[in-house]
């Protein structure tokens, strides 16, 4: 089959797999954003994430398109450095490689032990448990939890500083992989990507330091800004 035998192929496969995760990515860091600012909003939220029957469905086909991203990206790794030889080392001549690009793999990499502990510290307590027939953690409580702990903040802001130089190169190679590329989208998509991803990274990155703020006394309103449409002090 041409998407997975051919080199281009897996690209294509590589680049629709990783903005369909861009997308999740935006809409798991705006529903973290929500905890910030509202406990009672970020736990109806994931009320409804884990009853509805659409949502269940596409937990599976996230998880799928997780693993074929990162299975694609070892093939292509692997293939690129076979082809290159000892090429891979001369760095002549490509001063206008992005650092992203030229390390994608381990930014990969990092990204994905980040999405181990992650899932240790949320899914595994949250959604796996529900599945299993157990009372599910609250999610509210486990951000406050380990965002508590400023070793945990700090692994976590690493690895959303990954992100970013993923996402930075991901998102307008993704596109230029499937074609929407040319002198003028260019720089356009660069622009775009670092956008996007820098709003990403910034809710994210904002809802750990915000709790680890509230966890010291420096900002103890955090999740109680809102509560069900009424306005509290900040």
């Amino acid at each position: 089959m041409w998407l997975t035998k051919s080199s281009i192929g897996r690209k294509v496969v590589m680049s629709v797999s990783g903005l369909f995760l861009i997308f999740f990515l935006l809409f798991h860091g705006t529903m973290n954003l929500v905890a910030v600012f509202s406990k009672s909003g970020y736990d109806l939220i994931t009320e409804f994430l884990g009853t509805n029957a659409v949502v269940q469905f596409m937990v599976p086909v996230l998880a799928l398109g997780v693993i074929i991203h990162i299975v694609y990206a070892c093939i292509l790794t692997l293939q690129n450095r076979k082809a290159r030889g000892n090429d891979r080392y001369d760095k002549t001549g490509r001063s206008d490689v992005q650092w992203a690009a030229k390390n994608m793999f381990v930014l990969g990499l990092i990204i994905f032990i980040g999405i181990a502990l992650h899932l240790t510290h949320f899914w595994d307590k949250m959604q796996l448990k529900e599945w299993m027939g157990h009372e599910p953690a609250n999610g509210f409580e486990l951000i406050q939890y380990y965002f508590s702990n400023i070793w945990y903040v700090v692994m976590y802001l690493v690895w959303f500083v990954a992100i970013w130089f993923h996402l930075t190169h991901g998102f307008w190679s993704s596109f230029q992989t499937l074609g929407w590329s040319n002198a003028i989208w260019y720089k356009r998509l660069h622009v775009i990507g670092v956008v996007f991803a820098t709003i990403i990274c910034l809710m994210f990155a904002f809802t750990a330091i915000a709790f680890y703020l509230q966890s010291i006394g420096v900002w103890p309103s955090v999740g109680n800004i809102w509560t069900l449409g009424q306005h509290a002090a900040l």
